[in-house]
């Protein structure tokens, strides 16, 4: 054959298999070259010769039209007593619009932007129902009757109807969103590929192997448009937030709860103390144990100037980032340089068009560490609560020994100061306080005790301003009258109520409510406090533990004691709680 007598031909889709019955399609009909001359008229085909055009490459014949700028007008079958469908013109120019390259990804997504905007409005009705597979498929790949199908498919997804099509040409209507064909902003992009999840995956229409690619292509694409961190986050992948934030609970666990620490020991220990038979006793005080010993371990422990998290779980470093990387995307212009925060343990950065994540990552753990240490907490612990099933000891637990028994030693500490009694104070009922214990103690006094009582008094007391003592002799009797209305009553008044301001001082130092109060004072006034106890319905060793726990920070020791019935002040630490008083009264 002599080479003027080459003819061009489009060739779509000759396949029997898939086509409906009445489907019009391209038979192998010769198109001439422009300057050419006309080929001769093709015999009709067999069934033979059809089968072997079916196997034919068909984007072979179509390069070559567009190789040799095949005339753009309409073309019809010539064949006798066939009918073929008309090729619209912008699909004959969107073909045109091709230029071949290197054949590279980067070539072939620009390619693919450049069609698709050209064909961003094109609407068509030509259903298709057959089948196609392809990687990373762009109109490129596909004939005449497939892009037709293609369009026509797309046509009813923006008019929100919602018709099966092959994933590959579902992932090409994903493709154009992310060019940003079909969509007027980057807000716009995650809300129509929103939407397509929801009705076409979610309802069971396309794929569903398509969502993890549609969450993922979502987030990536939201980073690279600099969209605010809360727009971006709902996006992410559960499960690498859900690693970020138990890093972060263990990095700062003074900012989180207990449960959430608790759940990110287990996490990073593959649920090893979930097992444990602490939590089975008492799962609430487990949890209050095992995060105590991680939060006494960050406070103090150090390893050759690593804190315990950096050992447990290195520092966060820099990976390359690839975004879209799965996907047909085109960027024309290269982005500045830029740096995106998602979390806490998370953020992006681009720098000279390059991405990096810069993260925790996981070659940098050294879980053995965190194992040992909690494995040597369990044993500790289950010996401590007594709940059986105890661990041998083991050698690479020995390190954390120490830190655990410190760690639960400053616990106990805790729990005893949180089981006192916290007893609100009424400094309203203070002057009544007063008025009623030196009832009570005229009542008891004897007439000899009354006649002492009216000998001249010494008191020393302090001005809060000055901070300089002063002396006052103070006669209490009835003849005696003051020699000025003023200041002479209130000297007076102070001397007079000198160790009841020392009560007061303790009162509101201890903590103890208005029964407590009453009580104290007569009892550092020598004063049986028994019908006091038994009028207020109180058992005496009860108010002297909770008076003995309110000083116990102070003086160290049990300042009152009890035989069963009566309440007395220790002697021993008489002088000490007198100090104390002197000391909260100045």
């Amino acid at each position: 054959m002599e080479k003027s007598d080459l003819t061009a031909c489009i060739v779509v889709d000759n396949r029997e298999d898939g086509r409906e019955q009445g489907d019009e399609v391209y038979r192998d009909t010769p198109l001439p070259f422009a300057g050419g001359h006309s080929a001769a008229f093709p015999q009709k085909k067999t069934a033979d010769d059809r089968d072997a055009a079916a196997e034919r490459d068909v984007s072979a014949g179509r390069d070559v039209v567009l190789k040799r700028n095949v005339d753009t007008k309409r073309s019809s079958s010539i064949i006798p007593g066939e009918h073929s469908l008309d090729v619209p013109e912008p699909i004959l120019q969107m073909i045109r619009l091709y230029e071949f390259g290197d054949g590279s990804p980067a070539h072939r997504a620009r390619m693919f932007c450049l069609q698709g905007r050209f064909m961003e409005q094109y609407e068509d009705d030509f259903p298709w129902q057959g089948d196609f597979h392809r990687y990373f498929t762009t109109y490129h790949d596909l004939n005449i009757r497939q892009l037709r199908g293609y369009f026509t498919w797309r046509t009813g997804i923006r008019n929100g109807i919602y018709r099966p099509i092959s994933t590959s040409l579902a992932y090409m209507y994903l493709y154009e969103l992310l060019c940003g064909i079909g969509a007027s902003s980057a807000d716009d992009v995650l809300q129509k590929m929103k939407v397509f999840e929801e009705n076409y995956v979610d309802s069971g229409i396309g794929d569903p192997g398509m969502r993890k690619n549609i969450r993922r292509w979502m987030f990536e694409y939201a980073v690279l448009h600099g969209l605010p961190s809360e727009m971006v986050l709902p996006y992410a992948s559960p499960e690498a937030l859900d690693f970020d934030y138990s890093l972060a609970a263990l990095r700062n666990p003074a900012e989180y709860t207990e449960e959430k620490i608790f759940h990110a020991l287990s996490r990073f220990t593959g649920g090893m103390i979930e097992k444990s038979s602490v939590l089975t006793r008492d799962r609430e005080r487990a949890i209050h144990l095992f995060t105590g010993v991680w939060k006494y371990l960050s406070e103090h422990f150090e390893d050759n100037g690593r804190d315990i998290f950096t050992v447990c779980f290195g520092e966060r470093k820099c990976y390359p980032w690839h975004p879209l990387s799965n996907a047909v995307y085109w960027e024309e212009s290269e982005a500045p340089d830029t740096d995106f925060i998602l979390d806490a343990c998370r953020s992006y950065h681009l720098r000279g068009g390059k991405w990096q994540e810069e993260r925790y990552g996981g070659l940098n753990f050294h879980p053995d560490w965190l194992r040992s240490l909690l494995r040597a907490a369990d044993r500790i612990f289950r010996r401590y609560l007594k709940t059986g099933h105890y661990l041998q000891e083991r050698k690479d637990e020995e390190w954390a020994v120490p830190h655990i028994e410190a760690a639960l030693q400053e616990m106990q500490v805790e729990e005893r100061r949180a089981a006192m009694p916290v007893i609100d104070i009424d400094y309203s009922g203070l002057d009544q306080i007063r008025e009623d214990a030196a009832i009570t103690r005229d009542s008891l006094l004897t007439e000899e005790e009354t006649e002492e009582s009216r000998e001249p008094e010494i008191s020393c007391t302090y001005d809060t301003e000055s901070r300089e003592p002063k002396i006052s002799c103070t006669h209490d009797t009835e003849s005696r009258e003051p020699e000025t209305s003023g200041e002479s009553d209130t000297e007076a008044t102070a001397a007079r109520t000198n160790r009841s301001s020392d009560i007061e001082a303790t009162a509101a130092r201890t903590n103890t409510d208005s029964v407590y109060r009453r009580i104290l004072l007569l009892l550092l006034d020598g004063i049986s406090v028994n019908d006091v106890v038994r009028e207020n319905h109180l058992m005496p060793s009860v108010v002297t533990d909770a008076v003995n726990e309110a000083f116990f920070d102070e003086i160290g020791d049990n300042v009152l004691e009890c035989d069963g019935a009566k309440i007395r002040i220790v002697e021993d630490y008489r002088e000490d709680l007198l100090q104390v008083l002197e000391e909260i009264r100045l």
